[in-house]
């Protein structure tokens, strides 16, 4: 039986495994790979959902689609109000993080769709390949993503404000200059978390579906259904804590303005006034 099942996967119908993606064509000294074609075809469906959405939003409460993004954009915002400590401020960046947040969900989910894979090739390969399942899409989407962070807290705090948040407020102590030097590291090993994280999770899922469709044959919807459900959450999850993670680092970035000294437990008489007798006394 063993050897059966070997040769099954070793024949010529095998499941199509790629980690990389794969070139489709050329456009001049372009390379178009199947991820690309992908990308630009879900962004243009996105654009096009969301453009639709926002016609309808209303005060009044919508079922369906615009009830879902109603509630994903109040996520957001519920995310930026926790961590800048503004609602004021979480509504004025909500839009860029929310559609950080819907375009990774969104392109999760339609890398699900039954075109995308093995569906349809061009020359022998696929001819779409989910975005959130490349690295080169993930690298883009954290750099993009930090990059706005960094952009946001400059904008808050003032260009030296901020760099003077990583060193502790003093350049002159080479404990501070040596800690803000990791601390400056550590934003280039956010974007590697990042992209890794969901490069790995949406890969497997993929990989996942492909060989339990390999496997079922005629019957591959009822084996791959339970693998679609789970990565219908997966895909949601990763879409979370990818932005979750990048309102928290703005929160960071900005949270040194908030620190001003204070002393809650002294109360100092007016000129003029008496001080207070101690509740002690």
């Amino acid at each position: 039986m063993l050897s059966n099942l070997l040769s099954r996967f070793a024949a010529e119908d095998a499941p199509h495994i790629a980690i990389a993606p794969e070139t489709l064509f050329h456009i001049g000294p372009l390379t178009i790979t199947n991820s690309n074609l992908y990308a630009w075809v879900s962004g243009i469906i996105i654009v096009l959902m969301l453009t639709s959405v926002a016609r309808k939003v209303s005060l009044k409460s919508r079922g369906g689609l615009t009830q879902f993004i109603e509630m994903g954009s109040e996520f957001v915002v519920g995310l930026l109000e926790s961590n800048l400590g503004s609602r004021v401020k979480a509504y004025k960046y909500a839009p860029l993080f929310a559609s950080i947040f819907f375009f990774i969900l969104l392109n999760n989910w339609l890398g699900l769709a039954p075109g995308v894979g093995q569906a349809f090739e061009i020359n022998g390969v696929p001819a779409f390949r989910p975005f959130t399942a490349d690295l080169n899409g993930t690298l883009a989407l954290a750099i993009v993503a930090i990059i706005t962070v960094q952009v946001i807290a400059i904008k808050e705090s003032g260009g030296m404000n901020h760099l003077k948040h990583y060193f502790g407020g003093n350049f002159k102590n080479p404990i501070n200059m040596f800690v803000g030097v990791l601390e400056i590291f550590s934003e280039l090993t956010r974007v590697v978390s990042l992209s890794l994280r969901l490069f790995f999770n949406i890969l497997i899922g993929e990989i996942l579906i492909s060989i339990f469709t390999f496997l079922g044959q005629i019957g591959s919807p009822i084996t791959t259904l339970p693998f679609i459900v789970m990565e219908l959450f997966v895909g949601l999850v990763q879409a979370y804590i990818f932005t979750m993670l990048c309102v928290t680092y703005l929160g960071i970035a900005t949270a040194h303005d908030d620190h001003q000294p204070e002393s809650p437990h002294l109360d100092l008489p007016k000129q003029g006034e008496a001080p207070a007798a101690s509740a002690h006394a």
